[in-house]
């Protein structure tokens, strides 16, 4: 299995493509949704790296693909567009996923 990038900027295609991730960078709800549909029917991605922004942008198709899919799974990550603050991204999922506040 391998891993994927869906990114918003060519910055954060770049350092993963220096890492061997390779990716695309995709602006539009249209693209993004036809990148994870394409993501989706290639058999061998297993991760798929997306920046907080898309996410963000197209929650009803990213939402649907980890509720309904055993693959790929779909990983946030900041970029240069976002905030810092990974603790308050893992409590809120925390909170949402388990219902404990910490």
């Amino acid at each position: 299995m391998r891993m994927y990038l869906i990114s918003d900027n060519v910055d954060t295609q770049v350092g993963m493509r220096l890492a061997g991730i390779e990716g695309e960078v995709v602006h539009e709800y249209d693209e993004v949704r036809q990148a994870l549909e394409r993501v989706c029917a290639t058999e061998d991605i297993g991760i798929v790296l997306m920046t907080k922004k898309l996410i963000t942008l197209c929650k009803d198709v990213v939402y649907d693909i980890k509720l309904n899919k055993r693959r790929p799974l779909i990983v946030e990550i900041p970029d240069r567009h976002g905030d810092s603050d990974i603790g308050d991204s893992i409590t809120t999922y925390i909170r949402e996923a388990v219902g404990i506040n910490i």
